[in-house]
């Protein structure tokens, strides 16, 4: 089964398809403008952009939207993630932590909702979320985003000191698409004429 992944990021791309493979889904990034919404809520913004991409294209499309929510900021930047990190980077959030040096006070945790849109009203959200830790310094150079500041709970290493195989083992992002890959298998199953 094909689907189409509205992202530009190649990074999400290359996640969702180690992920998607062991299911016999391939992922196709497309090229469509997405419709994000603000809002508090990353469901709510996973699902109008992945209603808005179907109404574009007219098949079965996947939207995935993320956000880091830190403990002891009350949840910020959580779904201004991307806001954020475009504005004040990795050395801002590191600024806003500086003075909490205990672990306990610099838990964290990361979200991702993967929205699937098989038509208008047929929407089907998967959500993966991993605990961690925000580290006290930028470390890694793999991934993107918040990567070189997030360690996972059971892992020392931050997501980007991490092959994409490692750390699809502990992302939110690979639990989400993991998420949607059962839910199609099972879905295939007795939908053959939509998913061959």
């Amino acid at each position: 089964m094909e689907i189409f992944f509205v992202t530009n990021n190649m990074n999400k791309v290359r996640e969702a398809e180690a992920i998607l493979k062991e299911f016999g889904i391939v992922i196709k990034p497309i090229n469509v403008k997405k419709i994000e919404i603000q809002h508090e809520s990353l469901d709510e913004i996973a699902r109008i952009a992945a209603q808005n991409a179907y109404q574009e294209i007219k098949k079965p499309v996947v939207v995935e939207d993320s956000g880091l929510f830190i403990n002891v900021l009350n949840g910020f930047p959580g779904p201004y993630s991307s806001y954020v990190y475009k504005t004040i980077g990795l050395k801002g959030i590191l600024k806003l932590l500086e003075d909490y040096k205990e672990i306990e006070l610099r838990k964290a945790r990361f979200v991702a909702v993967v929205a699937l849109a098989l038509s208008n009203n047929v929407i089907h959200l998967f959500k993966g979320v991993t605990e961690g830790l925000i580290s006290f310094e930028i470390r890694g150079d793999k991934g993107f985003g918040y990567d070189p500041i997030f360690i996972p709970v059971g892992s020392t290493k931050t997501f980007a000191e991490m092959s994409i195989e490692e750390k699809n083992r502990y992302s939110h992002r690979g639990k989400a698409f993991k998420e949607l890959g059962l839910w199609l298998q099972r879905f295939c199953v007795s939908n053959k004429s939509v998913c061959s």
